[in-house]
């Protein structure tokens, strides 16, 4: 990330001198390589670049705004691989107790979708993120990499005397529910929201809850009734798993759990294990057993290579293998 200049205080610069010293442009790419057993994929191997970004941050006295880019890559839905809009919102931030955010963003649903690509250890988000946090989402709504545009209250309330860190976090958001980049078809909105504890540093355990529906392109309504519980652990080792279902449009639900260990040379290994049941049946069950092992040669660059053991009772090949090679860099 480049910065463009140092952070200097707001009282006494005009709106201008802020944008200069409290700008910040950067960017990520992801190279990938990868192969798979299973007999019926369209490729069996491939190479390219799986997602490239570029962004810009700001603030303004109390309020933070950012613009970011999806430039080019291989989204889930390739009539959507070209440039496009992913984030553009701006939030006032004069409380921590207290904030405002409008415009689009990620959707405050799971503790997995928020987090960065680079930080999740497992090379790609959990079939949980992808199919009921909309991503991949099982409704068919466009891919929206787990963003809508919404307005959002957050806060972290209650501070540790011994370290500092907040022991309760809220969030609530009203959305349009038609995904990034599209209007709104109808009257009804998605509320989305979170509530999750600290009870130590580092540790979070939370629940989560979404009520709305999405309208496809031929007029059909698909009501989501979603709820997500999990824990996430970020300290010196990675624990984060959770459980999410959706009990509207046939119903599914999902879990994921992964271990990270900690870094070690630069090194770290990560174990994973990922459902997703369509109809809630094991007769539709996607399950991956799976290793990860990134290597950072630079804070801005990171080698991954990440296996997985699929027993995917929705393919005509059961059981196969994957693997890919991801190369991250960003500035």
């Amino acid at each position: 990330m480049l910065v463009v200049m140092a952070a200097m205080p707001l009282s006494a610069q005009s709106i201008g001198e802020q944008l200069k010293q409290n700008t910040s442009f950067g960017g990520y790419v992801i190279g990938r390589v990868n192969g798979t057993t299973r007999q019926d994929a369209d490729v069996k191997a491939d190479m390219g670049v799986r997602l490239a970004r570029a962004y810009v941050d700001t603030k303004i006295g109390d309020f933070a705004m950012k613009l970011q880019l999806h430039l080019s890559g291989s989204p889930l839905n390739k009539k959507e691989n070209a440039i496009r809009l992913v984030d553009a919102w701006v939030e006032w931030q004069h409380w921590k107790e207290f904030r405002v955010k409008f415009g689009q963003f990620k959707r405050c649903f799971t503790f997995e979708n928020p987090m960065h690509p680079w930080l999740l250890g497992e090379g790609t988000y959990a079939q949980l993120t992808d199919r009921l946090a909309g991503y991949n989402d099982r409704t068919g709504e466009h891919a929206s990499n787990g963003r809508d545009f919404g307005l959002q209250l957050q806060g972290d309330l209650f501070t540790s005397k011994r370290d500092g860190h907040r022991w309760l976090h809220y969030q609530a958001g009203v959305y349009t529910g038609q995904g990034i980049n599209h209007a709104d078809k109808n009257t009804m909105k998605d509320f989305i929201g979170g509530l999750w504890i600290m009870p130590i540093k580092d540790l979070q355990i939370g629940a989560f809850g979404w009520w709305g529906d999405y309208v496809r392109d031929d007029g059909t309504t698909i009501d989501r009734r979603r709820y997500s519980f999990g824990i996430n652990y970020t300290g010196d080792w990675t624990v984060r798993a959770e459980y999410a279902v959706d009990q509207a449009a046939g119903k599914a639900d999902a879990w994921y759990a992964i271990a990270g260990t900690p870094s070690w040379h630069r090194a770290k290994l990560f174990v994973h294990y990922d459902v997703y049941r369509e109809g809630r049946s094991w007769d539709n069950a996607h399950s991956i057993y799976g290793v990860s092992a990134q290597y950072h040669f630079h804070p801005n660059l990171m080698l991954q290579l990440n296996y997985g053991f699929h027993v995917n009772k929705m393919a005509e090949d059961e059981r196969y293998h994957a693997v890919d090679l991801q190369c991250y860099w960003r500035f």
